[in-house]
């Protein structure tokens, strides 16, 4: 099949909170995705970073601010 696509696209403001390993961030039409995995060493890091420490029994994973709503 042959598809020709013609197309304009204008963006004034793109907030992209995160991307992981696995997202894919599209603008427009693409004919086909191939996947890349890239590592880099940005931080300059020359040591393995410590284990991470288990959370206690009244710790919460993640904390949530506490947001007033008001009527």
């Amino acid at each position: 099949m042959c598809l020709t696509i013609h197309q304009q696209i204008y963006i004034n403001f793109l907030k992209v909170e995160a991307i992981s390993n696995s997202s894919v961030l599209q603008v427009g039409s693409s004919g086909s995705i191939q996947s890349v995995s890239n590592i880099y060493n940005t931080g300059g890091y020359t040591e393995p970073a410590e284990e991470a420490e288990a959370p206690g029994e009244d710790e919460s994973i993640i904390s949530l601010p506490a947001i007033p709503f008001t009527n």
